[in-house]
């Protein structure tokens, strides 16, 4: 599947950027991270791409790294430990993409957050005044799998190409990519944040783009047979 070698021990963090602003200090963050004997970081900014799934598959070309961080400009990731669990996380090779948060099994709208057991946690400061931990179930064990997560921050082991083919904005992107690990037979999880979040998302808060229908469309007929939705 994967045509080149990556580095195992090799981490990049790939983000789409229109803010200069955000993306510093999205990358202040990533630079105070520790990371695992022996291992190296790479920071990939894509600017000016066409959709999130285009953006991706540029910052996916440009690295060899085994462990591929793809996470908005607004997305700051505080738990200094990240990498070291996330690889803890791929030791088992059945794990194909980590997120935050997500849900246990998709909806007949295949909108994550419209699913009936959602895990995960993250801490949303949307505005100066207002930050809300967003705190679902927490697995049982170490991490819980689930069918689809959000696209704030996900991290691979795989390469596999994002559907530039049909997602052309910026909608829908995540949960596209969770259904092409699963169909390659990897499994998409959320890991135990008990202790602390692992993230501060800094959105801001806005209605659904009226373009997000058409995408939400595009991946019903792309996806929709292959959905079991909890009643």
């Amino acid at each position: 599947m994967e045509a080149r070698q990556l580095d195992d021990h090799k981490v990049a963090f790939i983000t789409c950027v229109n803010s200069e602003d955000w993306y510093s200090e999205c990358r202040l963050y990533l630079e105070h991270l520790a990371l695992p004997e022996g291992f190296t970081a790479e920071y990939i900014p894509v600017r000016g791409a066409a959709s999130m799934c285009a953006g991706y598959n540029i910052g996916q070309r440009q690295s060899d790294a085994r462990y591929k961080v793809y996470l908005h400009q607004d997305t700051l990731i505080v738990n200094k430990n990240y990498v070291a669990d996330l690889v803890r996380l791929f030791a088992d090779p059945t794990i194909g993409l980590v997120g935050v948060i997500g849900c246990r099994c998709l909806p007949r709208s295949g909108v994550w957050w419209d699913g009936l057991r959602t895990y995960g946690r993250v801490l949303h400061a949307c505005e100066p005044e207002s930050v809300v931990d967003s705190h679902c179930q927490e697995p049982d064990g170490p991490y819980q799998e689930v069918e689809a997560v959000d696209g704030l921050i996900l991290a691979t082991q795989y390469d596999l190409p994002w559907r530039e083919d049909l997602f052309t904005g910026w909608h829908l992107y995540d949960t596209s990519m969770c259904k092409e690990m699963q169909r390659h037979g990897y499994r998409v999880v959320v890991p135990n944040q008990s202790e602390d979040f692992w993230c501060i998302h800094c959105p801001k808060e806005k209605p659904l783009a009226k373009e997000y229908k058409g995408y939400q469309k595009a991946f019903l007929r792309e996806y929709g047979q292959e959905l079991h939705p909890e009643v």
